[in-house]
């Protein structure tokens, strides 16, 4: 069907009130129009995300039901005890997402399939967390993370927390591509899933089996006694669902001097104090740096809506606040678990690290110091999860944490996605060993680069968006092969990984078979031990370029990116 067509069909669709005024207004921009009605959304491992509004590339009651009318026919041929497990669903603080969670409840129930709906907003993890504690088959979850306040979206997760593996993503997506008729998908009112005992509403009871939880991530809960009442700390849930626990998760970890930024701890899909509530931004840390120089705050925590990611500020000798990239906080993290675990005989032979292969080899680093193996997963937390889940079946490994460099953390497996939560109170507890020595965490950096190098990290966006977007993407990716890079700015590749064509080729030819899943991402290692990487985004039109360097200082490793990015930027214009 062309655009026109789908256009149509929509103005004579009797729409949802808010749905048709935006759709009158739109009919403005014919831009706008088609970019809405020429092509579905595209649903992959990550789910779905996209901005609010009509159309079938859009967030909007519609195309939720669609989503989940694909679950639930996929649902319906599973074997009956996994079908009648039923379905956890969350959401947040977003616009619309509490209708969009109780929407899929509706299309889930006219299978016969049960919810468990939190009764107000709740963070991402502890969604991964109610799956698992509760045994569904599945979990919903509807959040667009860090995207500004126009976008929403909607993941799926399998049975054990993690997000749902390819495999069954794939046959999800061929039932909803079956599902041509948006408007004709069936939904139970919340009354008729009452009645008929398919919508059971959860909350406190969940919060507790969660905290009790994360009340073990502490190692040294001595360690923070005695110092908690000098450590302070700030926190900002960025108006999002880090509101609903931050302050029991920190009491219940001893930590008594936490700040919350008053104007962001409120539940605001307009996100009114920041452009981008993504605490990788610094402009998301001004009202935090604020109030933490009036509190002479240690440590800055930010937590995006979902409350999945964790982004961090340090004080420095100066009184000013230095943002931590997310490699360093990893880094961080694990040297002092590693260096805690050590100390206290607690440390496994068989342990080890799980981190994704656009991630810093700075944590590597400091893992091998330990004697601690360091595992590589493409990209997406549900690869960390699948190894976890490897180690506890078969008992070869013992998980002590997972990251990636996208301000993504993981303690412990209580949880099978990254958990901010778990990683606020571990940071915080690392600026409490930092705190005993008389130290600042900004100077534990300090003596990690100095002992394991200067270690840099840059990731760059090139935007490609539109109804192109996607085939121009592609052109790029495909000119990446066609075109081999052998040096960049003088200094010579010396090993090309293609998860795509499964290859790993040296510089002398050799070709040897990576042991990853397929997808299309291309690394590259320098002989100056940088490493490159290019990979389109799974959730938006954009094709992204990583950089890891290591230098003899900060400035030499940021001189190093700022000459590769220039040598390589060329071939990203479209």
């Amino acid at each position: 069907m062309s655009w026109e067509d789908n256009y149509r069909l929509w103005q004579a669709a009797d729409l949802t009130q808010d749905l048709q005024a935006e759709l009158t207004e739109m009919a403005k921009d014919q831009n706008q129009l088609v970019e809405a009605f020429t092509q579905p959304m595209a649903f992959g491992t990550a789910g779905m995300r996209g901005v609010m509004q009509p159309g079938i590339n859009a967030m909007n009651i519609y195309t939720v039901r669609q989503a989940t009318e694909g679950l639930a026919q996929f649902m319906d041929q599973l074997e009956p005890a996994k079908k009648a497990a039923g379905v956890a669903i969350s959401y947040d603080s977003r616009y619309h997402s509490q209708e969009f969670a109780f929407a899929a409840a509706g299309v889930l129930g006219a299978h016969g399939i049960k919810s468990f709906v939190f009764d107000s907003l709740r963070p991402t993890p502890e969604l991964s967390f109610t799956v698992r504690h509760l045994k569904t088959y599945a979990g919903i979850m509807i959040t667009a993370s860090h995207n500004p306040k126009q976008y929403n979206g909607y993941k799926i997760y399998g049975s054990d927390g993690g997000q749902m593996p390819p495999e069954e993503v794939d046959q999800i997506v061929a039932y909803i591509e079956k599902v041509t008729d948006l408007f004709s998908v069936k939904s139970l009112t919340q009354p008729q899933l009452r009645d008929a005992k398919l919508l059971q509403l959860i909350g406190e009871d969940l919060d507790q089996a969660y905290l009790a939880e994360l009340a073990t991530i502490t190692i040294r809960p001595d360690l923070i006694k005695k110092v908690a009442s000098e450590l302070s700390l700030v926190y900002s849930p960025l108006h999002g669902t880090g509101k609903m626990l931050y302050d029991r998760v920190f009491r219940t970890a001893g930590l008594t001097q936490v700040a919350v930024v008053p104007e962001q701890a409120v539940l605001d899909p307009e996100f009114a104090t920041t452009l981008f509530p993504n605490p990788e931004f610094p402009q998301a840390f001004e009202l935090a740096e604020q109030l933490g120089k009036n509190v002479k705050a240690d440590l800055l925590i930010a937590t995006d809506p979902d409350a999945d990611r964790l982004g961090a500020a340090v004080r420095q000798p100066n009184g000013d606040y230095h943002l931590l990239t997310g490699n360093q906080i990893a880094a961080l993290m694990v040297n002092y678990i590693l260096a805690a675990k050590q100390a206290m005989n607690q440390l496994p032979a068989d342990g080890c690290i799980v981190k994704s292969i656009v991630s810093s080899e700075f944590a590597t680093k400091v893992a091998a110091n330990y004697g601690i193996e360091t595992r590589n997963v493409l990209t997406g937390f549900k690869y960390i999860g699948e190894q976890i889940e490897q180690m506890e079946t078969t008992g070869q490994g013992h998980f002590l944490f997972g990251f990636e460099e996208s301000y993504g953390y993981l303690v412990k497996s209580f949880v099978r996605d990254k958990d901010a939560m778990q990683a606020s109170v571990m940071l915080a507890e690392v600026a409490a060993y930092y705190r005993e020595q008389g130290k600042t965490m900004y100077d534990g950096l300090q003596e990690l680069f100095e002992k394991y190098g200067y270690f840099q990290e840059r990731t760059v966006s090139f935007d490609f968006p539109g109804l192109s977007g996607q085939e121009t993407m592609a052109n790029v990716m495909a000119a990446f092969r066609e075109q081999p890079v052998q040096a960049v700015d003088g200094v010579a590749v010396t090993t090309t990984e293609d998860y795509l064509h499964q290859t790993k080729t040296l510089s002398d030819g050799t070709v040897t078979e990576l042991n990853l899943p397929q997808a299309d991402v291309l690394k590259y290692y320098l002989a100056d031990e940088t490493w490159i990487a290019v990979r389109p985004s799974g959730t938006e039109p954009k094709i992204k370029l990583y950089f890891g360097v290591v230098g003899k200082s900060v400035e030499a490793s940021q001189a190093k990116i700022d000459a590769y990015q220039a040598a390589l930027a060329p071939r990203f214009k479209n």
